[in-house]
């Protein structure tokens, strides 16, 4: 089995009166996708942004390839890449402009910058609209930009929050493709979402999470069992916890 990348243990977490995370545990291996599924208001996001240190749990550890998000939340920085449905691009930069800002960000050395940024705008196939300002773009461009930025800095884990929730059909299929690849590359793929037939074609193993608790978890073909497919166990699952 491939070595474990991130490790959530008994992670809690409330946002104001509301208890989001309740004990949720469970690893994500390098050179797979993971998929972290539930309904709407499950918990996916919270523990994505506990895991990339935006969030501080209140219980619990989490460790990114060995490293505490509490007690060294830079190291853990350095080791993530983020992508969510919402682009966050910078309407006034170029395409260039916002990944080199991140790269910056993220702790590439100066002399680094402007080759890292050469290779992922090459990556992505983003050289006809590199010079664009952010606000022209495409959705599928920004989401493009997005990409650029979450992969600048060259990191071991990356995490997808809903990434195709505001696409087309042919933009989805490149942030899929790209998933995969990913994969192939050595990279712990992390893929939260509520479209169950995009994590049975993708996810080598899955974790569900409803109300704040885990309630199944293993490889794809396990969870799903019995059933026709994933969407019919995900639902027989949640609908089974009151």
């Amino acid at each position: 089995m491939s070595p474990v990348a991130v490790k959530v243990d008994r992670l809690e977490k409330s946002l104001g009166p509301n208890k989001v995370l309740r004990g949720i545990s469970f690893e994500a291996h390098s050179g797979e996708i993971f998929g972290l599924l539930g309904p709407n208001g499950a918990g996916k996001t919270t523990t994505l942004r506990v895991i990339c240190t935006l969030l501080t749990p209140d219980a619990g550890a989490v460790e990114v390839l060995g490293f505490d998000t509490r007690s060294v939340p830079q190291e853990v920085r350095r080791r993530v890449g983020v992508v969510t449905a919402e682009f966050g691009v910078y309407p006034r930069l170029t395409a260039r402009e916002n990944i080199a800002y991140f790269a910056e960000l993220s702790g590439v050395l100066d002399g680094e910058v402007g080759r890292r940024v050469d290779s992922v705008i090459e990556r992505l196939d983003m050289g006809a609209f590199a010079k664009q300002r952010a606000e022209t773009l495409s959705s599928g461009q920004k989401q493009k930009v997005a990409i650029a930025r979450a992969i600048v800095h060259d990191p071991p884990v990356l995490m997808f929050d809903e990434p195709t929730s505001n696409l087309d059909v042919l933009a989805s299929r490149e942030i899929r493709q790209f998933m995969v690849e990913s994969k192939s590359r050595g990279k712990c793929v992390i893929f939260s979402t509520h479209v169950l037939h995009d994590a049975e074609r993708l996810c080598d193993r899955v974790t569900i999470i409803h109300q704040g608790r885990v309630v199944a978890s293993g490889p794809t073909a396990d969870v799903r069992g019995g059933f026709q497919d994933l969407e019919d166990s995900f639902l027989s699952l949640v609908e089974a916890v009151k």
